[in-house]
């Protein structure tokens, strides 16, 4: 929530314009709205407003009137007041600063200028309080201390008046059992003033800026007992002020803080037998520091190889699989009710083999997989593996999905797509076209990695060899699916019955081949690229 901003106006018009001004700077302020200055008051006591902008001129009680209640009650006299006003002359604002207004704001009001002054009066309040806040703290404490050191019969600790030049006072009956001797005896034999207690030069400088700025200060310091014992003292000083704000005298609160030192120095032994160690470890580590930046190197070099290990895993295995190879050290095989399979394989291709230089082969064969990998990613489909000039995807798996089917039957489209408008372009460059037979069929499979130390993601059932089928009997530039795809996608895209064809082991399979996409579910001409209608139909699937 905002600063609470009361806006004290008898002209709704002037209450509405300030509204709106404040509203357009991001709820940083909430607007409280009065018709006049007893009305304004009561708001204020209720709600207690960060600041309070008072029109002057107003009907029963005025802006002057306003300012009055508001200053007369300790729950508001602290809040801000910005006068309202169309009068700027000193005449007429006189009365306004007298009664306690902070800033006045002239009519007609400027956004900026209203903004502005709201900004700077909240600020310089702040600043106040934090300063008011921070007097009473050491007020709180100067109090606290005096009384102690006046009153406290605490022999456990010492309490000691010190004057501005560091002499000693009084102390408490705690002094003698701190120093093994009463203040007395103490500054006739080891020195009368503050200095002769610490004599640490930064502890000097404390006390002194504890006099000049009139500011608490605290440090420890050892000290050795009558009977030559060591003992570690914790020292609080505050300075006292007159009625002129002038320090008269500090008061010094002194506490034992030996066993807490001892064990300090021992954490201290034991860190600087650590710094030995370390020190000696450092001039091993100045002796091996070519060593250990060709270690660095190797480790970047380790690194980059472990990113593409992890990379080339991912471009072998779906991402799920191989987290979770990554995370048990092996991926468990799951059965898929439904799967849409997807071969595509060049004709002629053992004639290319013959002609072409394995190079050559392979680029070409590269370049294609690669467009392949891009569109079925598009459509999110998985790719199992390459054989020769096969090339084998799935939908559905390893994260399940209902649209496998469609995914798979527009991946198709787009592959033969692709390779018709390329083979068209080699044509007319006489170059040798490579033409494709994509074949699909929707069924359940078992998927899982198979292998120890090189592995391999796969599917198994007789989807896969029906899908197979359906590639080898399919024709160049087309997508063949069988009957049980069909049924998925019978109502989405235009298809042409083929007949059947036997399967081994399994019987005669319908075919069919998948033309294009209804146009009423097209974005393009050649049907390719579904429409929103499309998506939004099969994604209620």
């Amino acid at each position: 929530m905002g600063h609470k901003v009361l806006v004290v106006d008898d002209t709704s018009i002037n209450r509405e314009l300030i509204l709106n001004i404040l509203k357009n700077t991001n709820g940083e302020y909430e607007v409280l709205e009065a018709a006049n200055g007893l009305e304004g008051y009561n708001i204020a006591l209720e709600q207690l407003p960060d600041i309070v902008l008072m029109d002057i001129r107003m009907p029963e009680v005025d802006g002057i009137e306003g300012i009055k209640l508001l200053k007369s009650n300790d729950l508001t006299k602290e809040i801000p007041v910005l006068v309202l006003t169309a009068y700027s002359s000193p005449e007429n604002l006189k009365e306004c600063f007298e009664v306690g207004a902070f800033d006045y704001i002239t009519k007609p009001i400027n956004s900026e200028e209203l903004v502005s002054r709201i900004k700077k009066a909240l600020g310089v309040n702040l600043q106040i309080r934090t300063i008011q806040d921070r007097i009473a703290e050491f007020e709180d404490k100067k109090s606290e201390f005096e009384n102690l050191a006046i009153i406290s019969g605490n022999r456990q600790n010492s309490f000691i008046l010190i004057k501005t030049d560091g002499e000693l006072e009084w102390a408490s009956e705690g002094f003698e059992g701190l120093h093994g001797m009463p203040l007395e005896e103490y500054k006739q034999k080891m020195g009368s003033t503050i200095f002769s207690l610490c004599q640490d030069p930064e502890i000097i400088a404390q006390f002194n800026k504890c006099v000049a700025k009139k500011i608490p200060i605290e440090f420890s310091s050892k000290i050795i007992k009558k009977g030559g014992e060591e003992q570690w003292i914790q020292t609080f000083i505050s300075p006292k002020l007159n009625e002129n704000q002038e320090v008269e005298r500090l008061i010094a609160t002194e506490v034992d803080i030996s066993s807490v030192k001892k064990k300090e120095e021992e954490l201290n032994k034991q860190n600087q037998r650590m710094q030995a160690i370390m020190q000696n470890l450092e001039k091993a580590n100045q002796q091996l520091a070519i060593q250990r930046d060709e270690i660095n190197h190797q480790k970047q070099l380790i690194q980059e190889e472990q990113n593409k290990s992890e990379k080339l895993l991912l471009n072998i295995l779906p991402f799920e699989i191989a987290k979770q190879l990554k995370s048990k050290g092996k991926a468990t095989s799951r059965q898929y009710k439904v799967v849409s399979v997807l071969f595509a394989d060049f004709k002629g291709f053992s004639k290319f083999s013959m002609e072409l230089e394995p190079n050559d082969l392979v680029n070409i064969l590269d370049t294609y997989f690669a467009k392949f990998d891009e569109i079925i990613g598009k459509h999110y489909l998985e790719k199992i593996k390459t054989i020769g000039d096969a090339y084998m995807c799935a939908g559905g798996l390893p994260l399940r999905n209902k649209s496998n089917p469609f995914d798979a039957v527009l991946t198709g489209l787009e592959i033969q797509n692709y390779m018709n408008r390329l083979n068209d372009s080699k044509v007319v460059n006489n170059l040798s076209v490579w033409e494709l037979r994509v074949g699909i069929h929707t069924g359940p499979v078992v998927a899982g990695v198979v292998g120890r130390k090189k592995f391999a993601y796969d599917i198994w059932g007789e989807t896969v060899n029906i899908a197979s089928r359906m590639e080898q009997s399919g024709h160049v530039g087309m997508v063949n699916v069988s009957g049980d795809t069909y049924e998925y996608i019978k109502d989405f895209f235009l298809c042409d019955y083929r007949g059947k064809i036997e399967a081994k082991n399994i019987g005669k399979v319908d075919m069919y081949f998948v033309n294009r996409l209804k146009p009423e579910f097209s974005m393009d001409d050649d049907g390719i690229v579904p429409n929103e209608h499309f998506i939004n139909l099969v994604n209620r699937l």
